[in-house]
């Protein structure tokens, strides 16, 4: 599924337990319909020692950021500074984002 959202954006979370929340877009899983955003959503997990390839994962409870549904998550835009929907218009056949509350090209 394509979509508006991409690698690097800054995203404001706007449903959930992390409501109001802002952070980078870490990673983008179109197959899930999912990002990652840094600092958000985090999550624990009791890892106990592996052993792979010759190195080994250090036991302990570690932190990470799990995905969150695209749909949940609304890009602030560089221009207005505000949580916006982000519209999409062609231009000599190169689709370029563009936020739908100022109109400003978010593609630069």
């Amino acid at each position: 599924m394509k979509m508006k959202i991409k690698l690097g954006d800054n995203v404001q979370i706007m449903s959930g337990r992390d409501k109001g929340m802002a952070g980078e877009v870490l990673k983008v899983l179109p197959h899930k319909t999912a990002v990652v955003v840094k600092g958000v959503n985090l999550r624990k997990k009791h890892q106990r020692q592996v052993q792979a390839g010759g190195r080994t994962m250090n036991p302990g409870i570690i932190q990470f950021e799990a995905p969150i549904n695209v749909s949940n998550v609304m890009l602030i835009c560089p221009s207005c500074k505000e949580p916006s929907r982000v519209g999409i218009h062609r231009v000599d056949g190169e689709a370029q984002r563009y936020c739908k509350k100022c109109q400003a090209v978010l593609d630069v």
